[in-house]
């Protein structure tokens, strides 16, 4: 099954399938390590649902729920 990563519980692991957005958020997210065929976990969502905190390559990171709704996820 196939989602955007905004879509994803905390808890809910799957691989990335691809990484949408302008050009600049693209490349924002290729430099932090979101890359297709990367496992990334959901750690926790922020109240009003923004930042969302990821764990991609053994690390957390904090991205925009604009930029979770670019980012296709088939889940595991």
């Amino acid at each position: 099954m196939t989602v955007a990563l905004v879509d994803i519980k905390p808890g809910g692991r799957g691989r990335i399938l691809e990484v949408g957005g302008g050009s600049r958020a693209r490349r924002r997210m290729f430099d932090m390590g979101v890359t297709p065929g990367v496992i990334v976990e959901v750690k926790r969502v922020a109240p009003l649902g923004d930042p969302i905190e990821v764990k991609v390559r053994g690390y957390n990171l904090l991205v925009r729920k604009s930029e979770a709704s670019g980012i296709t996820v088939e889940v595991e």
